[in-house]
């Protein structure tokens, strides 16, 4: 049977805002809710700014000298932060490998499977590996490729062909 290894994903890092008491500075920059600028005050004169305003007090900058807060409402601007990183598209790229033997049936699953990747939005990156003595026939690396770019039909490259040792690399995208 054979065992799968996966890698470990990387753990996200939560962004902690220091709002209202939590903001340790003594002296901090205020901007009020319009977006002008305070001035620098005390940490407990801008708390008593922004709860008689009903805004809370978060630290925007923190590491400025003084830190820069904002009067704002802490809720709504934590909706929009996430908004925003949920708007971000990742772009994966998908990887398929080729060889010098590569039979016909085996490049048309291949030009299948590289155009279902570019359908989803990925770049994908096209490989032949060349081993032992097929290193001398990179001409015929070359005509694989090309034949397999053509089979792809209208796809833009985003990095041309790369020897780079005993593979050849291109990189595509739709």
């Amino acid at each position: 049977m054979r065992r799968s290894y996966h890698r470990k994903q990387p753990a996200q890092k939560r962004q902690y805002w220091r709002i209202n008491e939590r903001i340790i500075s003594p002296e901090i920059f205020v901007i009020d809710e319009a977006g002008a600028n305070r001035g620098v005050m005390s940490r407990a004169d801008a708390l008593a700014l922004a709860r008689d305003k009903g805004y809370d007090l978060v630290e925007v900058n923190p590491t400025a000298t003084p830190p820069v807060v904002k009067l704002l409402y802490f809720k709504q601007f934590q909706y929009q932060q996430e908004k925003q990183k949920v708007k971000q598209k990742v772009i994966d790229l998908k990887c398929i490998r080729l060889s010098l033997r590569i039979s016909s049936h085996d490049l048309d699953v291949r030009v299948r499977q590289v155009l279902k990747f570019l359908e989803d939005g990925h770049k994908t990156r096209i490989e032949l590996l060349l081993k032992g003595r097929e290193r001398q026939h990179i001409d015929l690396a070359k005509e694989i490729i090309n034949k397999f770019i053509a089979g792809l039909g209208t796809v833009s490259v985003d990095q041309e062909l790369k020897v780079d040792g005993g593979k050849l690399i291109i990189i595509v995208k739709r």
